[in-house]
Protein backbone atom coordinates (compact mmCIF):
# COMPACT_ATOMS: atom_id res chain seq x y z
CA UNK A 1 0.00 0.00 0.00
CA UNK A 2 0.79 3.25 -0.72
CA UNK A 3 1.65 5.32 2.54
CA UNK A 4 2.01 9.35 2.66
CA UNK A 5 4.14 11.42 4.87
CA UNK A 6 5.87 14.54 5.15
CA UNK A 7 9.32 15.38 3.47
CA UNK A 8 11.18 18.10 3.35
CA UNK A 9 14.14 18.48 0.97
CA UNK A 10 17.52 19.95 2.99
CA UNK A 11 18.04 22.59 0.93
CA UNK A 12 18.44 26.15 2.69
CA UNK A 13 16.79 28.84 1.08
CA UNK A 14 17.88 32.18 1.10
CA UNK A 15 15.54 34.02 -1.30
CA UNK A 16 13.22 31.71 -3.68
CA UNK A 17 10.00 29.70 -3.34
CA UNK A 18 10.06 26.78 -0.66
CA UNK A 19 11.31 23.49 -1.34
CA UNK A 20 9.46 21.58 1.06
CA UNK A 21 7.48 18.36 -0.68
CA UNK A 22 5.34 15.68 0.15
CA UNK A 23 6.63 12.08 -0.74
CA UNK A 24 4.75 8.81 -0.68
CA UNK A 25 6.87 6.02 0.41
CA UNK A 26 6.42 3.19 -0.63
CA UNK A 27 6.57 0.11 1.81
CA UNK A 28 5.22 -2.88 0.72
CA UNK A 29 3.71 -5.40 2.80
CA UNK A 30 3.77 -2.81 5.80
CA UNK A 31 7.10 -1.28 5.95
CA UNK A 32 10.43 -0.95 3.92
CA UNK A 33 13.06 -3.70 4.72
CA UNK A 34 16.84 -3.90 4.24
CA UNK A 35 18.28 -4.86 0.79
CA UNK A 36 20.88 -5.65 -1.17
CA UNK A 37 23.32 -3.81 -2.93
CA UNK A 38 25.31 -4.57 -5.20
CA UNK A 39 29.15 -4.27 -5.14
CA UNK A 40 30.11 -0.75 -5.72
CA UNK A 41 32.12 0.52 -8.70
CA UNK A 42 35.31 1.63 -8.15
CA UNK A 43 35.21 5.58 -6.78
CA UNK A 44 37.67 8.36 -7.10
CA UNK A 45 40.72 8.31 -5.57
CA UNK A 46 40.90 9.34 -2.30
CA UNK A 47 44.09 9.44 -1.70
CA UNK A 48 45.77 12.88 -1.72
CA UNK A 49 47.87 14.60 0.88
CA UNK A 50 44.74 15.93 2.64
CA UNK A 51 43.17 13.01 3.43
CA UNK A 52 43.16 11.60 7.22
CA UNK A 53 44.79 8.03 8.05
CA UNK A 54 41.91 6.57 10.07
CA UNK A 55 42.34 3.36 11.39
CA UNK A 56 39.95 0.76 12.29
CA UNK A 57 38.41 1.60 15.98
CA UNK A 58 35.66 4.30 16.59
CA UNK A 59 37.58 7.52 16.43
CA UNK A 60 36.29 10.21 18.44
CA UNK A 61 33.73 13.12 17.24
CA UNK A 62 36.69 15.38 17.96
CA UNK A 63 38.94 14.11 16.04
CA UNK A 64 36.60 13.15 12.93
CA UNK A 65 35.35 16.64 12.54
CA UNK A 66 39.08 17.67 12.08
CA UNK A 67 40.08 15.49 9.80
CA UNK A 68 36.93 15.84 7.67
CA UNK A 69 35.36 19.06 8.02
CA UNK A 70 37.94 20.19 5.29
CA UNK A 71 36.37 17.83 2.86
CA UNK A 72 32.98 19.36 3.23
CA UNK A 73 31.83 22.96 1.63
CA UNK A 74 28.49 25.02 1.35
CA UNK A 75 27.39 25.07 -1.87
CA UNK A 76 25.41 28.30 -2.95
CA UNK A 77 23.36 28.10 -6.30
CA UNK A 78 21.31 31.07 -8.15
CA UNK A 79 18.28 30.28 -9.76
CA UNK A 80 17.34 33.00 -12.38
CA UNK A 81 13.82 33.79 -12.55
CA UNK A 82 11.43 32.27 -15.47
CA UNK A 83 9.32 35.50 -15.61
CA UNK A 84 8.86 38.59 -13.58
CA UNK A 85 6.29 36.81 -10.94
CA UNK A 86 9.25 33.97 -10.38
CA UNK A 87 12.19 36.42 -9.25
CA UNK A 88 15.31 34.72 -8.96
CA UNK A 89 16.80 33.36 -5.64
CA UNK A 90 19.73 31.51 -3.95
CA UNK A 91 19.81 28.69 -1.92
CA UNK A 92 22.64 26.63 0.26
CA UNK A 93 23.46 23.22 0.57
CA UNK A 94 26.47 20.99 1.32
CA UNK A 95 28.80 19.06 -0.57
CA UNK A 96 31.59 16.35 -0.34
CA UNK A 97 35.06 16.50 -1.87
CA UNK A 98 35.81 13.18 -3.11
CA UNK A 99 39.40 14.02 -4.82
CA UNK A 100 41.51 16.80 -4.98
CA UNK A 101 40.67 17.59 -8.69
CA UNK A 102 37.79 19.79 -7.52
CA UNK A 103 35.46 17.11 -7.65
CA UNK A 104 32.04 17.14 -5.30
CA UNK A 105 29.09 14.84 -4.32
CA UNK A 106 26.22 16.67 -3.53
CA UNK A 107 22.53 16.58 -3.74
CA UNK A 108 21.02 17.00 -7.58
CA UNK A 109 18.18 19.27 -5.85
CA UNK A 110 21.16 21.52 -4.58
CA UNK A 111 22.15 21.80 -7.91
CA UNK A 112 18.99 21.80 -9.99
CA UNK A 113 18.23 24.29 -12.18
CA UNK A 114 21.17 26.56 -11.07
CA UNK A 115 22.86 29.49 -13.47
CA UNK A 116 25.02 29.89 -10.76
CA UNK A 117 27.09 27.84 -8.59
CA UNK A 118 29.70 28.93 -5.78
CA UNK A 119 31.58 26.73 -3.64
CA UNK A 120 32.75 28.01 -0.33
CA UNK A 121 35.49 25.47 1.54
CA UNK A 122 36.16 25.03 5.12
CA UNK A 123 38.95 28.09 5.02
CA UNK A 124 36.51 30.56 3.42
CA UNK A 125 37.97 30.69 0.14
CA UNK A 126 35.35 30.22 -2.33
CA UNK A 127 35.59 29.15 -6.10
CA UNK A 128 32.87 28.79 -8.98
CA UNK A 129 31.48 25.09 -9.76
CA UNK A 130 29.80 23.60 -12.53
CA UNK A 131 27.36 20.68 -12.54
CA UNK A 132 29.12 17.74 -13.96
CA UNK A 133 27.05 14.52 -14.03
CA UNK A 134 23.67 14.05 -12.79
CA UNK A 135 21.65 11.09 -11.11
CA UNK A 136 18.50 12.95 -10.80
CA UNK A 137 16.19 10.25 -9.63
CA UNK A 138 19.16 8.78 -6.72
CA UNK A 139 19.13 12.84 -5.86
CA UNK A 140 22.85 12.57 -6.67
CA UNK A 141 24.70 15.40 -8.68
CA UNK A 142 28.73 15.21 -8.98
CA UNK A 143 30.10 19.09 -9.84
CA UNK A 144 33.52 20.53 -10.32
CA UNK A 145 34.85 23.73 -8.43
CA UNK A 146 37.51 25.86 -10.38
CA UNK A 147 40.24 25.06 -7.66
CA UNK A 148 43.56 25.35 -10.16
CA UNK A 149 46.70 25.56 -7.90
CA UNK A 150 44.90 24.84 -4.41
CA UNK A 151 45.16 22.20 -2.27
CA UNK A 152 42.09 20.07 -0.84
CA UNK A 153 41.26 17.44 1.37
CA UNK A 154 39.12 14.66 0.03
CA UNK A 155 36.82 12.15 2.31
CA UNK A 156 37.41 8.71 2.33
CA UNK A 157 34.06 7.58 1.52
CA UNK A 158 33.45 3.99 3.06
CA UNK A 159 30.61 0.53 2.80
CA UNK A 160 26.66 1.44 3.51
CA UNK A 161 26.46 -2.40 3.31
CA UNK A 162 28.01 -2.55 6.51
CA UNK A 163 25.70 -0.30 8.52
CA UNK A 164 23.63 -1.49 11.45
CA UNK A 165 20.66 -0.35 13.09
CA UNK A 166 22.74 1.53 16.16
CA UNK A 167 25.39 2.42 15.29
CA UNK A 168 27.23 6.09 15.91
CA UNK A 169 27.05 8.59 13.37
CA UNK A 170 27.82 12.53 12.96
CA UNK A 171 26.68 15.02 10.13
CA UNK A 172 28.77 17.72 9.32
CA UNK A 173 26.96 20.44 6.78
CA UNK A 174 25.38 24.03 6.81
CA UNK A 175 21.80 23.93 8.23
CA UNK A 176 20.63 27.67 8.04
CA UNK A 177 24.06 28.63 6.53
CA UNK A 178 25.69 27.80 9.74
CA UNK A 179 28.60 26.57 7.89
CA UNK A 180 30.86 23.49 9.22
CA UNK A 181 28.00 21.89 11.68
CA UNK A 182 28.70 19.12 13.10
CA UNK A 183 25.83 16.81 14.97
CA UNK A 184 25.60 13.35 16.30
CA UNK A 185 23.27 10.61 16.25
CA UNK A 186 22.80 6.93 15.56
CA UNK A 187 21.52 4.88 12.43
CA UNK A 188 17.78 4.29 13.07
CA UNK A 189 17.17 2.52 10.47
CA UNK A 190 18.35 1.02 7.29
CA UNK A 191 16.37 0.12 3.93
CA UNK A 192 14.00 2.82 4.24
CA UNK A 193 12.39 3.95 0.84
CA UNK A 194 10.51 6.88 -0.27
CA UNK A 195 9.71 8.67 -3.83
CA UNK A 196 9.98 12.76 -3.44
CA UNK A 197 6.78 12.83 -5.22
CA UNK A 198 3.65 11.16 -6.73
CA UNK A 199 4.81 8.54 -9.87
CA UNK A 200 8.65 9.22 -9.25
CA UNK A 201 11.22 6.67 -8.67
CA UNK A 202 11.59 5.50 -5.07
CA UNK A 203 15.11 5.92 -3.87
CA UNK A 204 15.77 2.71 -1.81
CA UNK A 205 18.01 1.52 0.84
CA UNK A 206 17.97 4.63 2.37
CA UNK A 207 19.62 4.96 6.03
CA UNK A 208 17.73 6.65 8.95
CA UNK A 209 19.25 8.38 11.21
CA UNK A 210 18.23 11.33 14.53
CA UNK A 211 21.46 12.81 13.72
CA UNK A 212 19.79 16.63 13.73
CA UNK A 213 19.56 17.31 10.20
CA UNK A 214 17.94 20.66 8.77
CA UNK A 215 17.69 22.47 5.23
CA UNK A 216 21.57 23.25 4.25
CA UNK A 217 22.61 19.71 5.24
CA UNK A 218 21.93 18.30 1.61
CA UNK A 219 24.30 16.76 0.20
CA UNK A 220 26.48 16.58 3.14
CA UNK A 221 28.04 13.66 4.57
CA UNK A 222 26.68 11.36 7.21
CA UNK A 223 29.90 9.74 8.56
CA UNK A 224 30.44 6.61 10.47
CA UNK A 225 32.74 6.43 13.77
CA UNK A 226 35.52 5.54 11.78
CA UNK A 227 35.61 8.40 9.89
CA UNK A 228 34.28 7.31 6.64
CA UNK A 229 31.63 8.84 4.51
CA UNK A 230 28.36 6.40 4.12
CA UNK A 231 25.93 8.42 3.35
CA UNK A 232 24.60 11.74 1.68
CA UNK A 233 21.82 13.63 3.89
CA UNK A 234 19.00 14.67 1.91
CA UNK A 235 15.68 14.85 3.48
CA UNK A 236 14.10 14.68 6.98
CA UNK A 237 10.13 13.81 7.99
CA UNK A 238 7.55 16.81 7.76
CA UNK A 239 5.34 15.95 9.66
CA UNK A 240 4.10 19.71 10.66
CA UNK A 241 4.81 21.52 7.03
CA UNK A 242 7.70 23.19 9.10
CA UNK A 243 11.19 23.25 8.26
CA UNK A 244 12.30 21.72 11.64
CA UNK A 245 14.13 18.88 12.44
CA UNK A 246 11.88 15.90 14.54
CA UNK A 247 14.69 13.67 14.72
CA UNK A 248 13.36 11.51 11.30
CA UNK A 249 16.59 11.99 8.50
CA UNK A 250 17.04 10.27 5.74
CA UNK A 251 20.30 9.77 3.55
CA UNK A 252 21.00 8.26 0.44
CA UNK A 253 23.92 5.27 1.04
CA UNK A 254 27.03 5.69 -0.22
CA UNK A 255 27.38 2.62 -2.38
CA UNK A 256 24.20 4.00 -4.10
CA UNK A 257 26.64 7.05 -4.96
CA UNK A 258 29.40 4.68 -5.64
CA UNK A 259 27.78 2.62 -7.94
CA UNK A 260 26.40 5.06 -10.41
CA UNK A 261 29.94 7.90 -9.81
CA UNK A 262 32.24 6.53 -13.03
CA UNK A 263 28.46 7.71 -15.11
CA UNK A 264 28.35 10.91 -13.30
CA UNK A 265 32.34 11.47 -13.58
CA UNK A 266 31.93 11.02 -17.65
CA UNK A 267 29.27 13.38 -17.94
CA UNK A 268 26.11 11.66 -18.12
CA UNK A 269 22.66 11.74 -16.85
CA UNK A 270 22.15 8.62 -15.10
CA UNK A 271 18.73 6.66 -16.11
CA UNK A 272 16.75 4.13 -14.41
CA UNK A 273 14.69 1.11 -15.75
CA UNK A 274 10.89 1.43 -15.50
CA UNK A 275 8.17 -0.95 -15.22
CA UNK A 276 5.18 0.88 -14.53
CA UNK A 277 2.77 -0.74 -12.34
CA UNK A 278 2.45 -0.41 -8.23
CA UNK A 279 1.68 -3.28 -6.51
CA UNK A 280 1.43 -4.87 -2.89
CA UNK A 281 3.12 -8.01 -1.50
CA UNK A 282 0.97 -11.03 -1.29
CA UNK A 283 0.64 -12.52 2.28
CA UNK A 284 -1.42 -15.42 3.14
CA UNK A 285 -4.28 -13.07 4.22
CA UNK A 286 -4.24 -10.99 0.70
CA UNK A 287 -3.85 -14.37 -0.93
CA UNK A 288 -7.46 -15.76 1.14
CA UNK A 289 -9.19 -11.99 0.89
CA UNK A 290 -8.66 -12.06 -2.98
CA UNK A 291 -9.00 -15.69 -3.75
CA UNK A 292 -5.18 -16.17 -4.89
CA UNK A 293 -3.94 -19.00 -6.16
CA UNK A 294 -0.62 -18.50 -4.69
CA UNK A 295 0.29 -16.54 -1.16
CA UNK A 296 3.81 -15.25 -2.30
CA UNK A 297 4.53 -12.66 -5.27
CA UNK A 298 3.61 -9.01 -6.32
CA UNK A 299 -0.07 -8.20 -6.61
CA UNK A 300 -0.09 -5.96 -9.71
CA UNK A 301 -2.74 -3.10 -8.57
CA UNK A 302 -2.35 -0.45 -11.41
CA UNK A 303 -0.74 -0.42 -14.45
CA UNK A 304 0.31 2.66 -16.10
CA UNK A 305 -0.31 4.15 -19.14
CA UNK A 306 1.94 3.39 -21.87
CA UNK A 307 4.32 1.69 -20.09
CA UNK A 308 6.45 -1.28 -20.57
CA UNK A 309 4.20 -3.03 -18.08
CA UNK A 310 0.76 -2.37 -20.16
CA UNK A 311 2.67 -3.15 -23.64
CA UNK A 312 3.55 -6.40 -22.28
CA UNK A 313 0.02 -7.06 -21.11
CA UNK A 314 0.25 -7.27 -17.78
CA UNK A 315 -3.81 -7.00 -16.10
CA UNK A 316 -4.41 -4.61 -12.93
CA UNK A 317 -6.55 -4.92 -10.15
CA UNK A 318 -7.45 -0.75 -10.33
CA UNK A 319 -8.07 1.32 -13.15
CA UNK A 320 -6.00 4.07 -11.24
CA UNK A 321 -3.54 5.02 -7.90
CA UNK A 322 -6.84 6.78 -6.46
CA UNK A 323 -9.16 3.97 -7.05
CA UNK A 324 -6.62 1.58 -5.72
CA UNK A 325 -6.55 3.83 -2.42
CA UNK A 326 -10.28 4.14 -2.15
CA UNK A 327 -10.19 0.95 -0.18
CA UNK A 328 -8.43 -1.04 2.36
CA UNK A 329 -8.42 -4.04 0.42
CA UNK A 330 -7.61 -4.12 -3.31
CA UNK A 331 -9.94 -5.38 -6.02
CA UNK A 332 -10.06 -8.73 -7.30
CA UNK A 333 -8.22 -9.18 -11.19
CA UNK A 334 -4.83 -7.95 -11.04
CA UNK A 335 -1.61 -10.43 -12.06
CA UNK A 336 0.23 -11.79 -9.17
CA UNK A 337 4.24 -12.09 -10.67
CA UNK A 338 5.88 -14.86 -9.17
CA UNK A 339 9.26 -14.85 -10.59
CA UNK A 340 11.54 -12.20 -13.41
CA UNK A 341 13.76 -13.60 -15.28
CA UNK A 342 13.49 -17.08 -13.18
CA UNK A 343 14.05 -15.85 -10.24
CA UNK A 344 11.09 -15.91 -7.56
CA UNK A 345 10.09 -12.88 -6.02
CA UNK A 346 8.35 -12.58 -2.98
CA UNK A 347 7.55 -8.64 -2.51
CA UNK A 348 7.83 -5.57 -4.75
CA UNK A 349 10.93 -4.66 -3.13
CA UNK A 350 12.92 -7.82 -4.35
CA UNK A 351 11.36 -6.90 -7.69
CA UNK A 352 11.96 -3.49 -7.99
CA UNK A 353 15.83 -4.04 -6.21
CA UNK A 354 16.19 -6.75 -9.17
CA UNK A 355 15.38 -4.16 -12.35
CA UNK A 356 17.55 -1.36 -10.09
CA UNK A 357 21.12 -3.20 -9.98
CA UNK A 358 20.50 -5.84 -12.76
CA UNK A 359 18.97 -4.39 -15.48
CA UNK A 360 19.29 -0.88 -17.57
CA UNK A 361 16.85 0.84 -20.33
CA UNK A 362 15.82 -1.08 -22.88
CA UNK A 363 16.27 -4.67 -21.51
CA UNK A 364 13.62 -7.06 -21.90
CA UNK A 365 13.14 -9.04 -18.76
CA UNK A 366 10.82 -12.21 -18.47
CA UNK A 367 8.16 -11.69 -16.12
CA UNK A 368 5.90 -15.30 -14.46
CA UNK A 369 2.61 -14.44 -13.69
CA UNK A 370 -0.18 -15.83 -12.15
CA UNK A 371 -3.72 -15.46 -13.72
CA UNK A 372 -7.31 -16.31 -12.73
CA UNK A 373 -5.11 -19.40 -11.00
CA UNK A 374 -2.95 -20.20 -14.63
CA UNK A 375 0.67 -19.90 -14.71
CA UNK A 376 2.28 -17.92 -18.05
CA UNK A 377 4.80 -15.88 -18.92
CA UNK A 378 5.41 -12.45 -20.57
CA UNK A 379 7.97 -10.58 -21.94
CA UNK A 380 8.06 -6.51 -21.27
CA UNK A 381 11.11 -4.16 -22.43
CA UNK A 382 11.53 -1.46 -20.16
CA UNK A 383 11.81 1.93 -20.46
CA UNK A 384 13.33 5.00 -19.07
CA UNK A 385 11.93 6.40 -15.51
CA UNK A 386 9.45 9.54 -17.10
CA UNK A 387 10.45 12.65 -16.06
Amino acid sequence: MLKKVGIIVLVGLIASAATAAAVLQFSGGGGATPQSTPAAVAAPSTASSGNAALNSACLSAADIYQELRPAVVEITSTQQGRSPFAPSGTASGSGIVVDDQGTILTNYHVVADASDLTVTFSDNTTASASVVGTDPENDLAIIRADVSGQSLTSAPLGDSDSVRVGDPVLAIGSPFELEGTLTEGIVSATGRTFAPGESTRPIRNMIQTDAAVNPGNSGGPLIDCHGEVIGINTALENPTGQDVNVGIAFAVPINTAKRFLPDMLAGETVSHPWLGIAGQDVTAALAEDLGLSVDSGVYVIVVSDGSPAQRAGLHAASRSELEATATGTPPRGGDVIVAVDGRDISSIDELSSYLDTEKKVGDVVSLTVIREGQKSSVEATLAEWPG
